[in-house]
C-alpha cells in the first residue's frame, strides 16, 4: 500500500532530561493537513507532554506546522491532540503516573509502513542536575574510545 517512509521526529531533550522506564507506540487522531506536514516532516516535539483528561491520555504543546498547500481548513499547530492505546496500556500508564515523580513524554514521532502517524511515549523520571553531568561524562567517554578505536585500524 505504502512505502516505508523515514520520517522520524526525535525529542532529544527528553534522553537528556529524564530518565525513561518504560516505552508506547500510541496512534494519534489528526486532521487531514496535520498528516501531510508530518510527512514533510515539519514537526515537533521539544517541550510536549501527555495529560489524562477523563480517563483519554492527550499530547499537549506538540507542534505540527501548517501545510503549505493547506487553506482556510488549515489545522492549528499547537493544538492538544489525543493519544490512541487500548485499555490495558491506558491502565499501566494512569498507574505508572500516579507514584510520585514520574509523567509521560512523547519520544518519537514517526509514519509506519503503513503510513499512519505514531507517537513513541515514555514514562520518565526527572533526572538531577549531577545526573544529566554522568550522562554527559558517559557520553564523552564513549565517544573518545570510539574515537581510539578508528585511529587503531
Amino acid at each position: 500500500m505504502h512505502k516505508a517512509s523515514n520520517i522520524s521526529v526525535k525529542n532529544r531533550r527528553a534522553f537528556f532530561d529524564y530518565e525513561l522506564t518504560d516505552f508506547f507506540v500510541a496512534g494519534i487522531q489528526l486532521f487531514g493537513t496535520e498528516i501531510k506536514a508530518i510527512r514533510e516532516g515539519k514537526a515537533g516535539l521539544s517541550d510536549s507532554y501527555c495529560i489524562f483528561i477523563n480517563n483519554e491520555l492527550w499530547v499537549k504543546n506538540m507542534h505540527i506546522a501548517e501545510y503549505s498547500f493547506g487553506t482556510f481548513a488549515n489545522h492549528e499547530a499547537r493544538r492538544e491532540r489525543k493519544l490512541l492505546l487500548t485499555k490495558r496500556e491506558l491502565a499501566k500508564l494512569v498507574r505508572a503516573t500516579k507514584e510520585t515523580g514520574f509523567t509521560i513524554i512523547p519520544t518519537k514521532l514517526f509514519v509506519n509502513e503503513k503510513g499512519l502517524a505514531k507517537l513513541e511515549i515514555a514514562v520518565a523520571r526527572g533526572k538531577k542536575s549531577y545526573d544529566k553531568r554522568q550522562t554527559l561524562k558517559e557520553k564523552e567517554d564513549k565517544r573518545q574510545m570510539d574515537r581510539a578505536s578508528k585511529k587503531s585500524i
